[in-house]
């Protein structure tokens, strides 16, 4: 462990007598040493003009040149300065919870209307007002099926997203509830194998469309199986698709949930991102986070309430729909703002965009010597190649080059090293194409 010191030795001996541990050491026991602070001597403060210039430095490291063919999740999509504009007025700085309707209509009436917008999105009949996150929304779904059919088994379609399927077995580490998964497979789901696993105890089956690969699918017939034992069927969607894809609800899906970042919202690092979630109305009890409804005041006029809000904080303990005491309502709102810009028809020239592109893609990348295109299905704008070299290897090479090549299968996959996902969204341009093929085609060709 490194050696600590302080500004205020005798500060932070009273500091640490207080909560009980003898040394700094001690209080980061836990923390392995290569991720420990390397000392508490911090500097003298800085005035307003050098801690921006030491900012500005610091952002220049960061390599914002580079062109993205990244995926699995989470894309670069363009979006409007309109939403930029709109959602950074004070208007939509609201308090975190509309508890009191009569002061917050403006809020609840944008909540109501991301709602509505996200069941016309996915084909389902109720949605509520925003979760934490693609990830955690799927959770919930999981749970929310083990509530409805107070059954103990789920299973997972070897297609859903290792990102999600870590969060879900993450969040139910402690809870005795039963996971199957299916074998990974570079295509569509695997009947066979998911018809076997349905039995009496199964709460629900998790499918993904597009899948992790890329790969579309139509569960319909998954969906009317699962239904036949009482299980429910969870999807997982990536909105933007959605504009040409069939919908979960025309599939027959019971809850639906998905990432919003697609929809107007940055990549950021990382967050804050959108969970959203759908459901059919009979299920609307089990649901988790607050529902917004349209309801008439004392005087007959429109007005928007919380209708339904069983959450954690409203003192329900185990019997809240949901421990995680986070929504993201603003991202809902930007969300709402980005889909309300493009319109229907936007929408669908959009998600014919990705399509498009990423087509062309991949019969570019096919003409490279030694590369292959997985086709056993059809994608929409993402898809899985088999390189000659290890993907980590092509990935850095790459980066020299000015761009992030796409998302290295083997860092979840065993077995997987020379498979790579590319991603191709509306923002790259025939040349960006063209020129990643190149790159990509002189570092697999590199003796």
């Amino acid at each position: 462990m490194a050696s600590y010191t302080a500004n205020t030795p005798r500060e932070m001996d009273d500091m640490l007598s207080t909560i009980g541990v003898r040394s700094v050491d001690e209080l980061f026991a836990d923390i392995k040493p290569s991720h420990a602070p390397r000392s508490f001597r911090l500097p003298h403060g800085k005035s307003e003009l050098e801690v921006t210039e030491h900012c500005q430095r610091l952002a220049a490291k960061n390599a914002a040149h580079l062109i993205s063919f990244i995926g699995g999740g989470y894309y670069d999509h363009y979006v409007p300065a309109a939403v930029a504009a709109l959602i950074s007025r004070g208007e939509f700085s609201t308090a975190y919870t509309p508890y009191q309707s009569e002061c917050s209509q403006g809020t609840l009436q944008a909540l109501y209307e991301y709602q509505s917008a996200i069941c016309a999105l996915t084909g389902m009949e109720v949605a509520n007002a925003s979760l934490y996150d693609g990830g955690t929304a799927l959770y919930e779904a999981a749970m929310m099926a083990i509530r409805l059919t107070q059954r103990h088994k789920i299973i997972m379609d070897g297609g859903l997203s290792p990102i999600y399927r870590k969060i879900v077995r993450t969040y139910t580490h402690n809870l005795h509830y039963r996971f199957e998964e299916t074998p990974v497979v570079h295509g569509q789901s695997d009947r066979q194998e998911i018809t076997r696993l349905l039995d009496q105890d199964t709460a629900a089956v998790i499918l993904q469309n597009p899948n992790f690969f890329g790969a579309i699918d139509d569960h319909s017939d998954i969906i009317e199986r699962a239904h036949r034992v009482g299980a429910l069927a969870i999807e997982s969607v990536y909105p933007i698709s959605l504009g040409i894809l069939k919908t979960p609800g025309e599939m027959g899906a019971d809850i639906v949930t998905g990432e919003g970042q697609s929809l107007g919202l940055s990549l950021n690092f990382g967050g804050p991102y959108l969970g959203f979630m759908t459901a059919r109305k009979k299920f609307i009890r089990a649901m988790p986070g607050r529902i917004v409804g349209e309801t008439v005041d004392k005087n007959g006029r429109r007005s928007f309430v919380n209708t339904l809000q069983a959450r954690e904080q409203h003192i329900r303990r185990e019997k809240a729909t949901s421990n995680i005491c986070t929504n993201v309502s603003l991202c809902a709102v930007q969300a709402l703002m980005y889909m309300s810009l493009l319109g229907r028809e936007g929408f669908k020239e959009l998600a014919q965009l990705n399509l498009d592109k990423a087509e062309f893609a991949r019969q570019e990348i096919e003409k490279i010597p030694g590369v292959e295109v997985k086709r056993s299905s059809p994608t929409f704008n993402e898809f899985t190649v088999l390189l000659p070299k290890d993907a980590d290897e092509v990935v850095a090479a790459m980066l020299a080059k000015g761009f992030v090549a796409g998302f290295p299968l083997g860092r979840y996959y065993q077995g997987m090293e020379r498979y790579m996902i590319v991603a191709v969204t509306e923002k790259r341009t025939k040349e960006e194409i063209l020129a990643y093929v190149k790159s990509l085609k002189e570092i697999i060709l590199l003796s």
